[in-house]
């Protein structure tokens, strides 16, 4: 696992979808600019989880994430992928 926050807190955004694209990785954010990025600016070859939730369901979004994880894995990458306790939604990116 790789944590941007833990080894490189601070750094923009645009830096942070460089080092997913460059390492095929996915972008777990609650960062709302990251739907900007991929879709006002066209960026792609990226994969975005994007969490939605109140403080109250920070329980239930952990438990929901993992699941998703677990079950969906490979359908995760090319995809900007909002979760919410009520819905999952994918757009291909």
């Amino acid at each position: 696992m790789y944590s941007v926050y833990e080894t490189k807190r601070g750094i923009t955004g645009e830096a942070v979808i460089e080092i997913s694209r460059n390492t095929h990785r996915i972008i777990l954010t609650e960062d709302k600019d990251f739907g900007e990025w991929v879709f006002a600016h066209g960026t792609d070859s990226i994969s975005v989880l994007f969490l939605r939730y109140s403080y109250p369901d920070q329980m239930a979004i952990s438990e929901i994430l993992i699941d998703l994880i677990q079950q969906k894995a490979t359908a995760l990458f090319g995809k900007f992928v909002t979760v919410t306790t009520e819905k999952i939604r994918f757009r291909k990116i």
